[in-house]
């Protein structure tokens, strides 16, 4: 089997392709011909369908309206089901590398096969950190023991250290709107005493930088606490996940709350003791690939989900659901007969190793080479689409949500994308809103400098806090994260919202099929000669921020 699926990954490498997989006309059983038309989209496949409103009762059913009855909310939970028995097979959680993932990986592949796939397995390799022990403890002036994933949180990457120092603030700013560029720059460290522990604030530069500086400045250890200021759909107060890069730190460095760093710098002689167990180990991963027979390989329409979950969980929610949405989608496309195939080839892309820095699928747009980027048409992400307290996302391909003459590095035709999902959910009385395009799941080595790949897609909202004007649009809790749960150990079945799992599975059904029966060129061929490189850093890896 791992000769079979390296030999796929050296094709797919080569020629930017995949063995061939049945779908479409060549899927056997439980057939429905359509037309090549998905209405209600404005991107018209073969024919234009016009202002059609997917699922109004128009007359004949149109492809989209096809398709999304078969995508049914049963079959998707049944998916989650599957994942979350082979969490609770194995310790608990499906991280990349585990024996969890791998069964998530059979069961996948399992049920791409009964429906007339013909799924590979592309193999990559990587250094993943591994924490063993943490541990903060104020000593003085009154000791306490601060609690990990409350009050503070090992960065991936940091250094092993016990350390035992006073605490010193480096260049930070309480007051007003808490702008701090603390840490940044190594003058912040003017008179700093070597081996204290620097206390800084996040803000502006990389969390990798700050630490950089203060090993450099002799601090011993590194707090890195939360802003405290007011950034939409971003938690600047609580705990956030913080990554130091991709090599082990000089010294131990953990994230924090705010009210902690607040309370710690106005601590007159605060001393800490701080204690990190931690290392890098290789892991050894994959990602699965299947694609329809049917359709241009020359206009490859990728829709991809990461199938990893965070070690401290099974997650279903991330991304279990996101999986599941595009599983079910893949095997009901194989049971639906286009008249005259479909348009373009539509490659189903589970991903691995994204919550250690999307690994996966930087790693499927980097073996493409110039021709398979070239033959790329767009990239569809589905990451988290069932979220407890959730808003439906739109991935902001039009660069809406950038500040007033901010200039958009958003690839030219992912704009389309988007308004497809809104003129869908529009035509479905359903309300969206954008979210930002910033690189944060899988789509992102697809959008990078030199790629420009047009992507979009879904999401309906990790641990950012729903604002009072989101629980109007989209009824919930205002003040409340979207998902609690967020890689914890309680994303499991019970973390899903059945309402809002059932209308995103429909919109990814619907734009599946409206791009798979596309005509249109998003890109035309300007990015063909462009230098094709991807960037060493994105802002976010997997579940880790950057800055």
């Amino acid at each position: 089997m791992r000769t079979t699926a390296l030999a796929a990954a050296v094709f797919l490498a080569a020629a930017g392709q995949a063995p061939a997989a049945a779908t479409g006309n060549e899927a056997a059983g439980g057939q429905e011909e359509i037309s090549g038309t998905a209405s209600g989209n404005g991107y018209p496949g073969k024919g234009h369908p016009g202002k059609g409103h997917p699922g109004k009762g128009h007359g004949k059913p149109d492809a989209s309206e096809i398709l999304r009855q078969k995508v049914t909310l049963k079959n998707v939970m049944r998916h989650l089901d599957g994942l979350q028995r082979a969490a609770d097979a194995n310790g608990g959680n499906r991280a990349s590398g585990t024996p969890g993932y791998e069964a998530s990986g059979r069961y996948i592949e399992k049920q791409l096969r009964r429906a007339g796939y013909k799924p590979v397995r592309q193999p990559f390799s990587y250094d993943q950190f591994e924490l063993t022990s943490e541990a903060l403890e104020q000593v003085s002036p009154d000791a306490r023991t601060l609690v990990a994933g409350t009050d503070f949180s090992t960065m991936s990457y940091s250094g092993p250290g016990d350390v035992t120092a006073a605490v010193t603030p480096v260049d930070i700013n309480l007051l007003g709107d808490r702008a701090s560029t603390s840490g940044c720059e190594p003058e912040d460290f003017a008179g700093f005493t070597a081996g204290n522990i620097a206390l800084l604030q996040r803000g502006v530069c990389s969390f990798e930088i700050k630490v950089d500086n203060a090993a450099a400045a002799g601090a011993a250890a590194a707090v890195v606490f939360n802003q405290g200021n007011e950034v939409p759909d971003d938690d600047r107060t609580g705990l956030v996940s913080g990554t130091l890069g991709t090599e082990l730190s000089a010294i131990p460095a953990v994230t924090a709350t705010f009210a902690l760093g607040e309370e710690l710098a106005g601590t007159p002689g605060a001393v800490l003791h701080l204690s990190v167990e931690s290392g890098v180990r290789t892991t050894e991963s994959f990602n699965i690939l299947a694609d329809t027979r049917s359709g241009d390989p020359n206009r490859t329409v990728v829709v991809g989900a990461h199938m990893d979950s965070v070690p401290e969980g099974p997650g279903i929610n991330d991304n279990g659901s996101g999986s599941a949405a595009t599983l079910e989608t893949a095997i009901q496309l194989a049971k639906t007969k286009t008249k005259g195939g479909l348009e373009n080839r539509v490659r189903f892309a589970f991903w691995g190793g994204e919550e250690d820095g999307l690994v996966g699928s930087n790693h499927y747009v980097a073996q493409l080479g110039e021709a398979g980027v070239a033959g790329t048409l767009l990239n569809l992400n589905f990451d988290m689409v069932g979220s407890p307290n959730f808003a439906r996302f739109i991935y902001d391909g039009d660069g809406s949500m950038l500040p007033p003459g901010e200039e958009s590095s958003i690839p030219a035709g992912s704009d389309v994308i988007e308004h497809v999902f809104e003129e869908y959910f529009a035509s479905q009385g359903l309300t969206t809103a954008p979210t930002p395009f910033d690189g944060r799941s899988d789509y992102g080595g697809f959008i990078a400098e030199g790629i420009d790949i047009p992507a979009g897609g879904l999401f309906t909202g990790a641990e950012g806090l729903k604002t009072p004007e989101e629980a109007a649009l989209f009824g919930g809790t205002a003040g409340a994260a979207y998902d609690a749960c967020y890689h914890a150990e309680c994303d499991d079945i019970k973390n899903i919202n059945r309402r809002v799992l059932d209308q995103m599975s429909d919109a990814v059904a619907h734009s599946v099929i409206t791009f798979a029966l596309m005509e249109k060129d998003l890109r035309g061929n300007e990015t063909q000669s462009r230098q094709l490189t991807v960037p060493a850093d994105n802002t976010y890896r997997g579940h880790q921020l950057l800055k």
